[in-house]
């Protein structure tokens, strides 16, 4: 998080968060003076603080992205809003399963959502403890707890048409297309990915369960903990109706990153993600048969998150090429 000062009051933004926000928050703010500052995210995002009553809001701007289009920047913002508001009027606002309250969103104002700032302990510090300082339980504990909340929000949205597979297939094939221009695969190996991907279409598994709505973007920072079973849920621009193991696979891909890249043993996240994946199974009828349904179809999606964090320019090429190696073995 940076600093980057105080929002003016001339900003036409400043205007529409004293008008149109502040009143939302119930709380004493007839001139507010916002520090302001920028939080690490792929879109330009802010953290907004009121330096007397320090009420905090977040406000994500979609325009002004290099990869989006005016169009593409609107509907990104009415689409996540509207995700936001979705999941709240189903239940999702409350106790133990919480997603971030919109306050508002803007099209003049470059395209901007206004939530409001959800304290928490992200899952990547719980994941790091356990690496560094041997705090296993409380990561056993969240991940049971993130388990909860998935298979709430899988099984509320289950819908009666089958998974299409073609879909998470055509997200495969943009990501290999973003590795080969990032210059991270050779011709012959992305040939060789497509041919895993081409098996694991040909499974029967791969197409047989119910689609609901997936989170589809479940990293460690986008995941909140409170106390106990409580978890808070941000980021809901890339919801999407999908297989409910793209979900469980990002979580499983996102353990072996972290385990990895700290000590260079993917296999020491086993017991978590085992435990991830039982406490998950435990919200169906049949748990066994929940459980290994589950797990014939994780290493795709496992295997498509490594490959994913691998062509992130923040991973230097040499990880990068460790990634690809055991996508590799996780999807062949």
């Amino acid at each position: 998080m940076k600093y980057l000062g105080r929002l003016s009051t001339h900003d036409p933004f400043y205007t529409y968060l004293r008008n149109d926000i502040v009143p939302l928050l119930g709380v004493g703010m007839n001139s507010p003076d916002f520090r302001v500052y920028r939080l690490p995210a792929s879109n330009h995002v802010y953290l907004y603080e009121d330096r007397h009553s320090h009420t905090r809001i977040i406000g994500k701007f979609f325009g002004g992205v290099a990869s989006f289009g005016p169009e593409v920047a609107f509907h990104r913002m009415e689409r996540e809003f509207n995700n936001l508001n979705y999941l709240r009027s189903i239940g999702f606002n409350g106790y133990p399963h919480y997603v971030a309250r919109p306050l508002g969103r803007n099209a003049d104002l470059n395209k901007v959502l206004v939530e409001e700032f959800c304290y928490g302990t992200p899952l990547a510090d719980f994941i790091v403890k356990a690496i560094r300082e041997n705090a296993r339980d409380i990561l056993f504990q969240k991940l049971a707890a993130l388990a909860y909340f998935l298979a709430t929000l899988h099984n509320r949205t289950a819908q009666d048409s089958k998974v299409d597979f073609n879909k998470d297939s055509v997200y495969f094939d943009r990501i290999m297309e973003q590795l080969t221009n990032a210059q991270r695969v050779g011709q012959d190996e992305t040939l060789e990915f497509y041919r895993f991907k081409d098996r694991w279409r040909e499974k029967t598994c791969m197409w047989e369960d119910q689609q609901v709505l997936v989170h589809s973007d479940v990293t460690p920072a986008n995941i909140l903990f409170g106390d106990g079973p409580w978890v808070i849920v941000i980021d809901l621009e890339r919801m999407k109706s999908a297989d409910r193991v793209f979900d469980l696979g990002r979580v499983v891909g996102e353990l072996q990153h972290f385990f990895m890249q700290r000590t260079g043993d993917k296999w020491l996240a086993e017991p978590f993600i085992g435990h991830f994946l039982w406490e998950y199974a435990c919200h169906f009828p049949d748990r066994d048969a929940a459980f290994g349904a589950i797990t014939r179809r994780i290493p795709f999606y496992s295997g498509l998150t490594l490959l994913r964090i691998a062509r992130n320019a923040w991973i230097d090429k040499k990880y990068s090429r460790r990634l690809l190696d055991e996508a590799r073995k996780t999807l062949r």
